[in-house]
């Protein structure tokens, strides 16, 4: 039947120019590449093969999938071949065709898992390799199977919920997957629960593996934690299975108040002593331990007015630990009767099955001991006045003994007292001064001195207080204020310059200090005529001409008050030197103007001060010299031992004389050994004359002789004096010496006192006021009154 049906539709296909296949032959299936007949207006269709399906995991191999064939050429004189995946490309070797007669077959088992369909290409060759038809695809499809069971995502599933939630609250989602097609029942998923215990608390969504509670009933205090079993199955729970685990957490809630372990509590504790522990307070509490569910807090209710306790919580053992932060007296109070409450930090569920806080009584007695002595003011603060004498009371340092119900006695003494100042009475506490203190000493601090003092008492062992005693040093007026500087210089032209700025200083401390005052002594009326003063600060101020004064040096006198109760003033003599300045208003050079009237040396005293020093010089020089004389050979010329210490020799080389080669000069010697030079000059001849001066041809005077006794002395030096005032051989003592003289008649004048004193006329020193105030004393000595 098959053979005359494939071969009826062959003569029609022949007919119809078509190429068939005999269509629904399932083993094997036979496909006949077919093309339609060239007609007129249409194009030949190319050969088409429809999708083939195979199942996976099929076992009789090699399975014949379908028959390709064309009618290019009649059978026997075409060649057949496939290529692609499955054939020359990975996986090989899994479909093959027979290349004469068209047929494909399967080789391997298939896994959809791996490779869901595969795609070939067809290709009809003649026998000399020339293309019959054009290359088609040939698909093939495999068909899933059931091979592959449901796997969970995790083998645990955690979840948590808190204790005592309501119905239908979500806890945690289970997910599994299944390798078989989606598009089938082989990957239609269903969950369940196993297994949960009893009673059935939780429940689980079949489609999407949603857990949630179910009921009331979750009490972490009866079962912490859920152990679940779940199952999912493919096929829509008919196929496949897999099983996992849900671990459900109940979380804690404060449904639970704490309590009290007893009713009443009994302890001690020790007077004067604070910071210590005195017993521990035992609380139950079922909720979570180390929550703020669990955790007590502990607050005492009454009888305890005075805060003496306190109570905090052990975070380990969640008791309460009451503890003295305030010394206990037992003189005042032998017995604490305490009522305290406790309660968790969180608050209380109103589902509670207990009260929030639960009060219990703790009774505590007091121990007495031997108590410190105590000060009455301590640190005990005072004052004293500067400069107290010894004696002097300070203040009473006395303390008290808290132990009234014992019978003892106080004593007191120093602990610190660095100056050693302070005297304290040992059975009173009196404190006074046993000598001065100085100002000055360095324990003395802003003004305030300190000293510790002690008292204890006769108990054995006995007990002791420490107290500060503070003394405030009063400052008291005792010094009067200075002017600084006591000096200075003003120009003479009032409208020039700024003024001379005066200053003051005390050395006493504030309040007794600045604002200082200034005044011009009122007792000299000729003082405010000249000079005004007016006040720059509380420091300072300054001093003004009135109008135009002789230049010089003006003598004044001021006064200068301080600010202290009582006030200090003292009179305060001022010297101002009246200057002609320039227009800068400073002073200018050789313009000074001071008066005789002015302090200074005399001129006796000069001459006194002069003799002394030359009778120094002939004193000293003979015993400094003497050695070194007695080294010399008196062999050689007196001339030639001057030659050899040109030390001794006074060279002129600025003298429009000889020039350098006059070494004529004058010996010192001469002033250090008179005597000597006396007994020698015979041999030199007459000694060199000075040609420095008009008056050089002038013969010296001859030698004197030395004194013989300390009587002679003074006669000796006038002698000397007047002696070398009249030698114009050798320079005068007060001579200054010329280097640059132009000879007789040079307009260079002289300031020698030798020719001012043989001089008969007047001498004008009138132009040394123009020289500046370092000749102003020379101006006023010899200058016209």
């Amino acid at each position: 039947m098959d053979t005359v049906l494939f071969l009826a539709l062959g003569l029609l296909a022949q007919s119809l120019g078509l190429s068939l296949g005999v269509p629904r032959l399932r083993r094997p299936s036979t496909l006949f590449p077919w093309h339609r007949a060239p007609a007129a207006g249409r194009v030949r269709r190319a050969w088409v093969i429809p999708p083939i399906s195979v199942s996976e995991n099929h076992k009789r191999l090699p399975y014949p999938l379908v028959q390709i064939k064309s009618d290019k050429q009649p059978l026997g004189s075409v060649i057949y071949s496939i290529q692609g995946p499955g054939v020359d490309e990975e996986p090989r070797g899994v479909f093959s065709i027979d290349k004469f007669t068209g047929k494909v077959f399967l080789n391997a088992t298939l896994d959809r898992e791996k490779t869901d369909r595969f795609r070939l290409r067809a290709f009809a060759l003649d026998l000399g390799g020339s293309t019959l038809e054009e290359p088609t695809d040939l698909e093939i499809v495999v068909v899933d199977q059931n091979d592959n069971r449901p796997v969970f995502r995790q083998e645990v599933f955690t979840g948590r919920v808190l204790e005592g939630a309501a119905p239908g609250t979500y806890v945690t989602r289970a997910e599994a997957t299944d390798a078989d097609d989606p598009e089938t029942d082989n990957a239609a998923l269903r969950y369940s629960i196993l297994e949960q215990g009893s009673p059935q608390l939780f429940s689980i969504d079949e489609l999407t593996g949603e857990i949630r509670t179910v009921q009331v009933g979750l009490d972490r205090e009866v079962v912490a934690v859920y152990n679940l079993t779940l199952q999912v199955a493919d096929m829509s729970g008919d196929g496949l299975t897999a099983t996992a685990s849900a671990i459900i957490t109940l979380e804690d809630v404060n449904d639970n108040a704490p309590g009290f372990t007893r009713d009443e509590f009994f302890m001690e504790a020790t007077e004067a002593t604070s910071g210590v522990d005195v017993g521990r307070l035992e609380v139950e509490d079922r909720d979570l331990p180390g929550s703020p569910n669990w955790a007590a807090r502990f607050t005492i209710l009454e009888g305890d007015p005075d805060g003496h306790f306190t109570i905090r919580t052990d975070p380990k053992t969640n008791e309460g630990v009451l503890s003295v932060v305030k010394p206990l007296d037992y003189e005042r109070c032998e017995q604490y009767d305490l009522r305290v409450a406790v309660q968790n930090e969180a608050p209380l569920q109103a589902a509670a099955p207990r009260a929030e806080r639960d009060q219990a009584r703790v009774s505590v007695r007091v121990q007495d001991v031997n108590e410190a002595p105590v000060f009455q003011e301590n640190p005990l603060r005072t004052s004293l006045a500067e400069g107290a004498a010894p004696g002097t009371p300070v203040a009473t340092f006395s303390a008290r003994d808290p132990d009234t119900q014992q019978l003892q006695r106080l004593s007191y003494s120093k602990d610190y007292d660095p100056e050693d100042w302070l005297q304290v009475d040992g059975a009173t506490g009196w404190v006074q001064t046993q000598r001065v203190l100085s100002p000055a000493s360095p324990f003395l601090k802003d003004g305030w001195y300190r000293a510790i003092i002690l008292a204890y008492d006769d108990a054995s062992p006995p007990c002791t207080a420490t107290g500060t005693l503070s003394i405030e040093i009063l400052e008291v007026n005792d010094h009067a204020p200075e002017l600084s500087p006591p000096s200075g210089s003003l120009c003479s032209e009032p409208t020039q310059g700024s003024g001379l700025l005066l200053g003051a200083t005390d050395e006493d401390l504030p309040p007794h200090g600045a604002p200082f005052h200034f005044q011009l002594n009122p007792s000299i009326p000729e003082l405010a005529r000249n000079w005004s003063l007016s006040q720059i600060n509380i420091s300072h101020a300054r001093l003004r001409l009135q109008h135009q004064l002789q230049e010089g040096l003006h003598r004044l006198s001021l006064l200068l008050r301080d600010s202290g109760q009582p006030p200090q003033q003292r009179e305060q003599p001022l010297n101002v030197t009246v200057c002609r300045c320039g227009q800068d208003g400073v002073c200018l050079q050789g313009a000074a103007a001071l008066r005789a009237k002015g302090p200074g040396i005399s001129l006796g005293a000069l001459v006194i001060v002069l003799a002394t020093v030359i009778l120094l010089l002939l004193l000293t020089l003979p015993l400094a010299l003497l050695p070194r004389f007695r080294q010399q050979s008196w062999d050689k010329g007196l001339l030639q031992g001057l030659q050899d210490d040109l030390r001794d020799n006074i060279l002129n080389y600025d003298e429009q004389g000889g020039g350098e080669e006059d070494q004529d000069a004058y010996d010192i010697n001469q002033l250090r050994h008179p005597s000597e030079l006396a007994a020698l000059s015979a041999p030199l001849g007459r000694p060199p004359l000075r040609r420095d001066t008009p008056l050089s041809r002038v013969r010296p005077p001859p030698s004197r002789a030395l004194p013989t006794s300390p009587a002679d002395m003074a006669d000796f030096i006038n002698d000397g004096l007047e002696a070398a005032d009249s030698d114009l051989s050798v320079p005068p003592y007060d001579t200054a010496l010329i280097y640059d003289y132009e000879g007789d008649g040079s307009m260079a004048g002289t300031l020698s006192s030798i020719l001012s004193s043989l001089g008969d006329e007047d001498q004008d020193y009138s132009c040394l006021q123009d020289w500046g105030p370092r000749f102003a004393r020379l101006a006023d000595l010899y200058g016209p009154p």
